[in-house]
């Protein structure tokens, strides 16, 4: 039974994958012809009088037609299975939960990692790509305090905050989820290649998208894929958001998909602060701790024990911030003061609380290293 089973996942998944590549079919038209036809097997070999009734113009009918005549299915799939990439689509199990509850859920997407069932208590997290050090400790801070209580860190690998927002949540062993406006193959930026490398391979979590391989990053891209980030999420943070910030969009999805607004209150003269202030005004939950989350989403708070999650923990926000720094080898403490932007008293004494726990060592006067 098992056997036949799994053999009627892939066989779906196939199709599923087939549908998506139809130029011209949407979400919406996917989800009618899987409703009228019962499978994406019968969606993908539907008549002409079917996809008319879904609601298929001439053109996408035509695509269709062409593809169904040129794809070969399970090469393609087979591809994809070689670069470890798995399909979730939306009437299977493994899709995300969270996302299958909004209006429209993307049929597909193309998975990097793995989502596992404790991602369901995910918040996400975006700001501006140009973040103020007020805006880089911030999000240090908060993600410390919510993966310290078990939340997945939700964003979409961009410069800034999100960039942040990822690498604190891995530093600190927890679990995070990156949403691209691309393929799994075109990481953008070029300088997270590693980050979305080491999101997967520490098994901390997925990589996703909905665009095939190949899909190079586009302006266009970027609204759908944050609709799957809050989509994700039982609430969105914005930390740091100009008043047009690309992050704000991800708010209004979210108020669509009935999940909670945070934002982090800002300097009243700061443009970064512009958008999180307006946010606050009009009605976003104001976040100075992870606790008013927590409230927020009656959630209640059970420290859950990352230890032995990652080697070396640091367990506080200053910790991340050298963490990030330090590598196998030496590093001045007055180039740790300059990178995280940290005073030298603050630095050194929280260096020296390192040592003790054994994540770093002292390989010569004022000189740190990561110990392994």
């Amino acid at each position: 039974c098992k056997g036949e089973r799994k053999k009627g996942v892939a066989a779906e998944e196939k199709y599923w994958l087939g549908l998506s590549l139809v130029s011209g079919i949407g979400a919406a038209k996917v989800a009618r012809l899987y409703e009228l036809l019962g499978s994406a097997r019968a969606a993908w070999h539907a008549s002409d009088a079917e996809l008319q009734q879904a609601g298929l113009d001439r053109r996408a009918r035509q695509n269709l037609a062409e593809l169904r005549a040129t794809l070969d299915l399970d090469g393609a799939l087979k591809r994809l299975q070689e670069r470890h990439i798995r399909l979730l689509y939306s009437a299977g199990e493994q899709y995300p939960a969270l996302l299958r509850e909004i209006a429209l859920p993307p049929p597909l997407l193309y998975c990097s990692g793995e989502i596992r069932p404790e991602d369901n208590k995910a918040v996400a997290i975006v700001g501006s790509r140009r973040m103020s050090q007020y805006g880089r400790q911030v999000t240090r801070e908060l993600v410390t305090e919510l993966v310290q209580q078990g939340v997945t860190i939700v964003s979409g690998l961009a410069r800034g905050i999100d960039t942040v927002a990822h690498q604190t949540a891995l530093e600190l062993g927890g679990r995070t989820i990156a949403v691209l406006g691309s393929g799994l193959d075109r990481i953008y930026p070029a300088e997270n290649r590693q980050l979305a490398r080491d999101i997967v391979r520490n098994g901390q979590g997925a990589i996703l998208t909905e665009h095939p391989l190949g899909t190079k990053p586009d302006a266009r891209h970027f609204p759908p894929r944050n609709r799957i980030i809050s989509g994700l999420s039982r609430g969105v943070l914005v930390i740091e958001a100009g008043q047009k910030s690309g992050a704000l969009i991800t708010t209004t999805f979210a108020l669509e998909q009935d999940r909670e607004v945070f934002a982090v209150p800002g300097p009243i003269n700061s443009p970064l602060s512009e958008g999180t202030n307006s946010l606050i005004k009009e009605g976003a939950t104001m976040v100075t701790g992870a606790v008013d989350i927590l409230r927020e989403l009656r959630w209640q708070p059970e420290p859950v024990n990352l230890a032995g999650r990652q080697l070396g923990l640091p367990a506080t926000a200053d910790e991340v911030a050298l963490w990030t720094h330090l590598t196998r080898n030496p590093v001045h403490v007055d180039e740790l003061c300059r990178l995280v932007e940290l005073p030298s008293s603050t630095v050194t004494s929280t260096l020296v609380m390192m040592e003790l726990k054994g994540l770093v060592q002292a390989v010569a006067p004022l000189h740190y290293a990561k110990f392994f």
